[in-house]
């Protein structure tokens, strides 16, 4: 990192001495985290998963938040004219100001029919699923409330769990659930390499209709499944 040269574009920006040093030191936590982890990247050669990979490091405890990094790392980016870089940093940013959850609608193989009886409920999104559908004594009452078939309401409860982990939404979470990794718990005890292989013959040999991830994402989203706590009761 040119360390002097950022500081500098910092301060022409009207940054204070505090602000400053603390851009300097998030960044630097970044270096870090790429110089210790798989991949040996630096700064300048860093992508998006990379950046959502130090994302869901930071924020593995409860609570934790990500915030003041993405804010120091879009300045970085803006100083060496990294402007995809940049607008990542910004936008996973803006998720964590926002903290809007993801609508079941958007699940690939969630019928509306199904997702208008919930929204009866109140439960329009991922978090509220996982937290009415928690336990099988919960899903019981839930398929007696709305009249989905108790499986149904487990098939989204498991959609639910996987959206969990960035970057695996509507077309990602049904690919892992179809192709039987449809847990947080289960995709934490795949090697990434072997889940790979597994997933490029499901779309190869079957009829699903998308892309396998590519081997990034996948090891990605195998590490964060390992951070991450159990929060349903199958």
């Amino acid at each position: 990192m040119d360390e002097e040269g950022f500081r500098k574009h910092l301060k022409r920006g009207g940054r204070s001495p505090n602000a400053v040093e603390r851009c300097l030191r998030y960044t630097t936590e970044f270096q870090r985290y790429l110089d210790e982890h798989p991949g040996n990247a630096d700064l300048g050669e860093a992508d998006g998963q990379d950046l959502e990979s130090f994302v869901a490091w930071l924020e593995r405890k409860p609570k934790a938040s990500a915030k003041a990094h993405l804010w120091a790392l879009r300045y970085y980016y803006d100083f060496t004219q990294n402007g995809d870089m940049s607008r990542i940093a910004a936008a996973l940013r803006q998720e964590r100001i926002r903290r809007t959850a993801f609508a079941l609608a958007g699940f690939r193989g969630v019928g509306p029919g199904h997702v208008s009886k919930l929204e009866e409920l109140g439960i329009r999104n991922v978090d509220q699923m996982l937290k009415a559908g928690r336990t099988q004594a919960d899903r019981k009452a839930l398929s007696t409330k709305t009249g989905i078939p108790v499986g149904k309401i487990l098939e989204i409860v498991l959609l639910s769990d996987l959206a969990r982990i960035p970057g695996i939404r509507g077309v990602r979470a049904r690919l892992f659930y179809d192709a039987g990794v449809d847990t947080v718990a289960e995709m934490a005890r795949w090697d990434p390499e072997e889940l790979g292989a597994l997933l490029t013959a499901f779309v190869e040999q079957g009829d699903f209709d998308g892309i396998a991830p590519l081997p990034k994402e996948i090891a990605f989203s195998i590490a964060t499944a390992r951070q991450l706590p159990a929060v349903v009761d199958y």
